[in-house]
């Protein structure tokens, strides 16, 4: 494992701090500790470290209670690193965006099994890619930004890059690198927006789930996230593009991981959206309305894409 990760991981432990769950659980469970020490759970950068385990902290006590083991929580400089890291065997699940998903099945098919994935709460299995603006930079479209400074976020992120690097230059006509005059790579969905509010990009895209109130940041999403973090005001952005819906990423675990598990965490996932809101919307980053299982067959055409846009790089 490279030297980036290693540290990624120390760090992400040293942060993880158990606390006490909102209320006894009594969800459904397995015995892990049958098969295995400990529980390792993954999350990828959309903010920063100390941020995703503090709000996923409530999870701990849960997934402890679900599957009697230990559980410690990691997230990683990039999702290269958290990519790396499960197909290394260093995690036992992970909250895979359908990219990252679609990366790992590339490299090592069968060798990762989504379990389960979120529903928005208009029922839609699926979230959206923005590209958002400064409001008094006057740009309000695509066609305004000729020329100017365009950002991704993770080049592993499905809404921060895979789906608007594909969608764009067909309704463009032309390379995205003909149309704007300088494209980057923020590194992730937070350092994206927080580009656009700096000035640093005139405009860049991020996820939401394209439902709810604008003012709030839709129900879910980076928007929404930074809204109630108090680092965002709406008002100060505008929304310029907009993609077709994205299917919702999966909690994935390795194809090897017991069955008995797979079906413990998605019931506990939706013991939790009923009994502990808080904490639900503390994982999910917003409001969900509930959860579903899934297998790799509900992936299939972001891999194609994926495969598709590794081919045409080559």
């Amino acid at each position: 494992m490279k030297t980036k990760t290693i540290l990624s991981l120390i760090a992400a432990v040293s942060l993880n701090i158990p606390g006490a769950m909102a209320m006894e659980y009594k969800g459904p469970t397995f015995d892990l500790n049958q098969i295995q020490p400990e529980f390792r759970v993954g999350y990828l950068p959309d903010e920063p470290a100390a941020e995703t385990l503090a709000r996923n902290e409530c999870m701990i006590p849960y997934y402890e209670a679900a599957l009697n083991v230990p559980v410690k929580q990691f997230t990683f400089n990039d999702n290269a690193g958290a990519i790396e890291a499960f197909l290394g065997g260093n995690l036992d699940m992970i909250w895979f965006g359908s990219s990252a998903y679609s990366s790992v099945e590339i490299e090592k098919p069968g060798f990762a099994a989504p379990i389960m994935t979120r529903v928005q709460p208009t029922g839609d299995i699926g979230y959206y890619s923005i590209m958002i603006a400064l409001k008094e930079s006057g740009i309000e479209s695509v066609a305004d930004m000729k020329g100017k400074h365009f950002a991704f976020g993770d080049p592993d992120s499905t809404s921060g890059t895979l789906v608007p690097s594909v969608v764009l230059p067909e309704e463009l006509g032309m390379p995205i690198e003909n149309h704007f005059g300088e494209v980057s790579f923020s590194g992730s969905h937070e350092a994206t927006v927080l580009g656009v509010l700096n000035g640093d990009y005139d405009a860049g895209v991020t996820w939401v789930s394209g439902v709810g109130e604008w003012d709030e940041g839709y129900t879910s999403g980076q928007l929404n996230t930074m809204v109630k973090k108090g680092v965002l005001n709406m008002d100060d952005i505008v929304q310029i593009w907009s993609s077709a819906l994205i299917p919702n990423g999966p909690h994935t675990v390795p194809a090897t991981f017991p069955t008995g598990g797979s079906t413990a965490l998605l019931g506990m996932q939706k013991w939790i959206h009923a009994n502990d809101k808080e904490c639900s919307e503390n994982h999910t980053n917003g409001e969900v309305k509930g959860w579903i299982s899934v297998d790799s067959s509900f992936y299939e055409a972001i891999v194609a894409v994926k495969k598709a846009q590794l081919e045409s790089a080559r």
